[in-house]
């Protein structure tokens, strides 16, 4: 059993700067990491839940990586939560294959960080937006953990907070120490 599943849910990861260098680094540990890439996986957008339940159970640990869209997760990532987290498997009566397994978001978000606080532009933290991620992974009885974020990731060319090369290469060494911290990998 691999340590840790890494989920990957970016529309076009070939042209992410950040999401491309994380999957790069990540796959430096492909004896303790699993990346799955729900878009290359299905293009089809057709989601095969057994096949994804059973991924999730043959580890101890997951990681959900993706860009921040519209202050919430890509569309295929909000349909394979709605597909893969179901009654009976994720929570109910009988639903226990997320109990105590530690579950983590990794997120890119195109805005500057000063934005993402009470007096910032858009007056909520990035913790704060993605409660829900935090509320589904309390229900289902994961053990979620603290957020890892890169803040500036946007890909406009004018655009004025953008981060450098360093600062994503930089980003990714410590996204790998976040998940050594956790326990996820050795």
């Amino acid at each position: 059993m691999k340590q840790t599943l890494v989920i990957i849910a970016h529309p076009d990861l070939a042209s992410s700067n950040v999401n491309r260098c994380w999957f790069n680094k990540l796959n430096q540990y492909y004896d303790q990491i699993t990346l799955h890439d729900l878009y290359s996986h299905y293009p089809s957008r057709k989601i095969d839940p057994s096949f994804e339940q059973n991924l999730i159970e043959n580890h101890q640990n997951l990681v959900i990586q993706f860009p921040i869209y519209w202050f919430n997760c890509p569309p295929l990532l909000k349909q394979w939560l709605d597909e893969v987290m179901t009654y009976g498997w994720a929570f109910g009566s009988s639903g226990n294959k997320l109990k105590n397994k530690k579950v983590g978001l990794a997120v890119s978000a195109g805005i500057k960080e000063a934005d993402y606080c009470e007096s910032g532009q858009y007056k909520y933290t990035l913790e704060q937006i993605l409660k829900p991620f935090e509320l589904t992974m309390n229900y289902v009885q994961a053990d979620y953990q603290p957020l890892f974020a890169i803040y500036g990731a946007n890909n406009e060319p004018d655009y004025p907070d953008k981060i450098t090369q360093n600062d994503i290469e930089k980003s990714a060494d410590n996204y790998v120490i976040w998940m050594k911290k956790l326990g996820m990998l050795i």
